[in-house]
């Protein structure tokens, strides 16, 4: 009892980010969301510190009065930057995720590119210049909503599993066993 008095409040599916699910009463976490009552000082799965339910709800203010003062398409001859290439179906994704968060960008090719196909179909995510850092920032976000994987978490990333080895490190999450298992024990990778 004493415990779920200071643990998570269940939230509706109201509370995923609009400025009118704030409670100023509690305190929230900005990786995940989560709603605290009382103090914590930190959020117990991310380990982030909390802000205040009227410190979130200032902050989501002036990201939707940045988000409105910003132009909803980018104007004929405006001038863009390349921000991503790939694929249409990717930066078709790509591009709806920055227009959720205010981001107007286009999607094209580039200038001097020969237009037979001969290199397949993609296309440059174009943006304007003052919108780069937030562009990069929402889609690295969304990297992480969507992976799993941090960019501190990429440590083990160069690991390789080597069945001639007496160890061998597991690239998703670390963990050192012998390689005739086949799998990681701790997270379930198979290797066969």
């Amino acid at each position: 009892m004493f415990l779920r008095f200071f643990g998570k409040k269940e939230r509706g599916a109201s509370a995923a980010g609009g400025a009118g699910a704030v409670d100023t009463e509690m305190f929230y976490c900005e990786v995940c969301g989560g709603e605290f009552r009382h103090h914590l000082d930190a959020c117990p799965s991310c380990g982030v510190a909390l802000e205040s339910g009227a410190v979130r709800l200032d902050r989501l203010r002036q990201e939707q009065q940045r988000r409105n003062a910003r132009p909803a398409s980018l104007p004929p001859g405006s001038a863009t930057v390349n921000l991503r290439r790939g694929p249409l179906r990717d930066m078709k994704e790509l591009q709806r995720v920055l227009a959720e968060e205010g981001v107007p960008s286009i999607l094209g090719g580039e200038e001097g590119e020969c237009g037979r196909g001969c290199c397949g179909p993609e296309l440059y995510l174009k943006i304007r210049p003052e919108d780069a850092d937030l562009a990069l920032e929402i889609l690295a976000r969304d990297f992480v909503r969507h992976t799993a994987v941090d960019s501190n978490e990429l440590s083990r990333a160069a690991a390789v599993f080597d069945p001639r080895l007496a160890q061998v490190v597991c690239p998703a999450c670390g963990c050192r066993f012998s390689p005739t298992v086949g799998a990681c024990p701790d997270c379930g990778l198979s290797f066969e």
